[in-house]
């Protein structure tokens, strides 16, 4: 275990939340909460098979209004009846003492017309779905305003259930993203135009979630924010602009930010440096101030023990703790050559993966590997 003792370093965030590890479970969907958006029980199952190791375990993306749900079976806290079954999530994760982070959510244009009221699916303007079906209208002025209120309102019943944290997703092209993006933000007002304007939603949620936090709670409680540094499609947002949010969100005295990437080593397209990585560029321009989780495509402790080299303190492990859920007490335990990083066709018992959940990996071929 000396090999890996990096990984075991404590840690204490700005908020006070204490971590044993620098390991953190990754947000990945899982299909598999309710149809109402309330905790089910294989979920349950699913979280407590996974969470006797990570420090800190961030939950599937729970939407934060009735029009913010983008997939089928997402666990939702957006009304008051959810904390119940909130609270029973955050206890299994805290059951083996890893820390509980509800992640945050609307998805905007990408949301399914069938999962939201009247099929009114919205964005920051009427863009169409990335997958070209579905055509969302422009929120209002008002609109905008009640869905920032939300975060907070969600932030708060995460609070009542006994979560340590929130994490807000203004990644992978959800709401958030939408109204700092360039190609789904054309709007004239003061939600969009400029870059500074584009900023202004992204950042009026972050304050609605601390304010939350300074009005429910006095203990330690997490406010983390997820981004994806770059868009691949012009206009679109460049490293360049991405620098522009994270000099903003460093402001903002957060406790973390995650980076969300396909591959941690992957380089930059448009902005910044191409010739390297989005990550060492983000780590540079961020300069220690918040701490940066980094993630993408990291398997064995060899994968994480390299990535922790750029100076990333945290390490997010998403589709590998699917394949394999006993990876940190495995590297704990130096029974590194046992960490599972392929999947079986007969694995879903026994990795307590959920049916949903299972079926969506099977009917991807390339989503996950498969042992032949």
């Amino acid at each position: 275990m000396d090999k890996y003792s990096k990984l075991f370093e404590p840690m204490t965030f700005k908020s006070g939340v204490k971590t044993d590890n620098r390991i953190v479970m990754a947000p990945m969907t899982h299909y598999s909460s309710n149809d109402d958006g309330t905790v089910s029980e294989a979920e349950l199952r699913y979280y407590a098979e996974r969470s006797n190791g990570p420090g800190v375990v961030i939950t599937a993306c729970a939407n934060v209004t009735a029009n913010g749900k983008a997939f089928p079976g997402q666990p939702g806290a957006h009304v008051d009846s959810m904390i119940e079954g909130m609270r029973k999530l955050a206890e299994t994760i805290q059951k083996n003492g890893s820390k509980a982070v509800l992640q945050i959510h609307h998805g905007g244009r990408e949301c399914p017309p069938e999962l939201v009221p009247d099929g009114d699916v919205v964005s920051a303007s009427a863009v169409d779905s990335s997958n070209g079906n579905v055509h969302a209208r422009a929120l209002t002025d008002e609109e905008t305003a009640e869905i920032v209120r939300a975060y907070g309102e969600a932030t708060r019943r995460a609070i009542e259930a006994g979560f340590d944290g929130v994490e807000i997703h203004g990644a992978n092209g959800y709401l958030i993203q939408q109204f700092f993006s360039p190609f789904t933000n054309r709007r004239d007002d003061r939600w969009g135009g400029s870059l500074e304007k584009r900023l202004a939603f992204p950042l009026a949620v972050v304050d609605a979630v601390k304010k939350a936090v300074s009005e429910h709670t006095r203990r330690p409680f997490l406010v983390g924010y997820r981004l994806s540094p770059e868009e691949p499609y012009e206009p679109g947002i460049t490293m360049d602009e991405t620098f522009a949010l994270l000099d903003a969100l460093v402001e903002k005295d957060l406790d973390y930010l995650h980076i969300s990437l396909q591959d941690f080593w992957s380089n930059a397209r448009r902005g910044g440096d191409p010739g390297r990585s989005r990550i060492e560029q983000i780590l540079e321009r961020v300069d220690g101030k918040v701490p940066v989780i980094g993630v993408g495509s990291l398997h064995t402790g060899e994968d994480v023990l390299k990535a922790m080299e750029t100076g990333v303190p945290l390490v997010a492990l998403g589709r590998e703790l699917i394949m394999e859920p006993h990876w940190v007490e495995k590297i704990r335990a130096g029974k590194e050559d046992e960490i599972q990083t392929a999947l079986r066709k007969d694995d879903r018992e026994r990795l307590v993966i959920p049916e949903p959940l299972w079926n969506g990996i099977v009917s991807r071929p390339g989503w996950f590997p498969f042992e032949s």
